[in-house]
């Protein structure tokens, strides 16, 4: 791995849902910079120790807070362990979201995918941002003597999808269209009721190689490659270093935006001469 300069050595950071993928990248680019990491997933698996093993072998700390996200009950003591792991958080990356491209729920109904879509991405999401966001609040006036630089800079950073106001055909349009759009237009809302303690931002990833993306049909594959300036997949790295440097100190006067990492879209999608992958 690059030796990254730890230019974040002090910032207490939690990604949820960061058992692979984006949040797994999230939660590594983090603690490469030297933050302190919480990690999560609905359990303790070996998914999530995998990310936990992955920052330790690179000199980093992070330690897990399991919860099903979609189970309301459960957040409020949740979000007491990951304070009570950090003892005051900087960074809060809200990155978990149900899968149903894969797995079991693959063959859920439209119905049944929806529902759990919005208990997980939009309910949970809205939920957990408010209460994080309050907390921050409240305690960002306190100062931090040892990591000045991070007195009164606390960030809550959202996911969505870059293709959500621009219309894709497909139940997986529909759904995620309608899901992630909701995401993307709490981020402006939550951004001005918290500011100016908390800056809260949105990611919306274009086509990044996850774990649908990497068993994809060609169709897909030639799709993903067509819709990006850059004639490629994205990356969850690439991901990562945009959700990462929002929350970084230097980004302290970007609040309130929705920025796309898709490589640039091409609208039409017409397909690249060269479009290897």
């Amino acid at each position: 791995m690059i030796d990254l300069a730890k230019d974040l050595l002090g910032l207490k950071a939690v990604v949820t849902g960061s058992s692979t993928g984006i949040g797994r990248a999230t939660a590594l680019a983090f603690a490469e910079r030297g933050a302190q990491v919480v990690v999560h997933g609905r359990t303790l698996s070996l998914d999530l120790q995998h990310t936990i093993d992955m920052i330790a072998a690179n000199g980093g700390h992070a330690t897990a807070v399991a919860c099903d996200l979609s189970n309301g009950q459960q957040i409020e003591t949740w979000i007491d362990r990951c304070w009570s792991e950090l003892g005051e958080v900087h960074a809060w990356v809200n990155n978990a979201g149900c899968d149903v491209l894969t797995g079991e729920a693959a063959n859920w109904s439209f119905d049944e995918k929806l529902e759990q879509l919005w208990r997980l991405d939009v309910r949970a999401t809205l939920s957990i941002s408010r209460k994080v966001a309050a907390r921050m609040q409240a305690e960002s006036k306190r100062a931090n003597v040892e990591h000045p630089h991070l007195a009164g800079n606390r960030s809550v950073t959202l996911i969505g999808w870059d293709q959500a106001w621009q219309g894709m055909a497909g139940d997986s349009g529909q759904m995620f269209g309608t899901i992630k759009g909701a995401v993307m237009s709490m981020t402006g809302h939550l951004a001005h009721s918290y500011a100016p303690e908390v800056r809260v931002n949105c990611v919306a990833p274009g086509w990044i190689q996850t774990q649908w993306g990497s068993h994809a049909p060609e169709y897909w594959r030639q799709r993903a490659v067509s819709e990006s300036l850059m004639n490629c997949w994205g990356q969850p790295a690439d991901v990562a270093h945009a959700i990462v440097n929002l929350s970084a100190p230097t980004s302290r006067f970007i609040s309130g935006q929705v920025i796309s990492v898709n490589g640039g879209f091409r609208f039409g999608g017409s397909l690249p001469v060269n479009n290897q992958v």
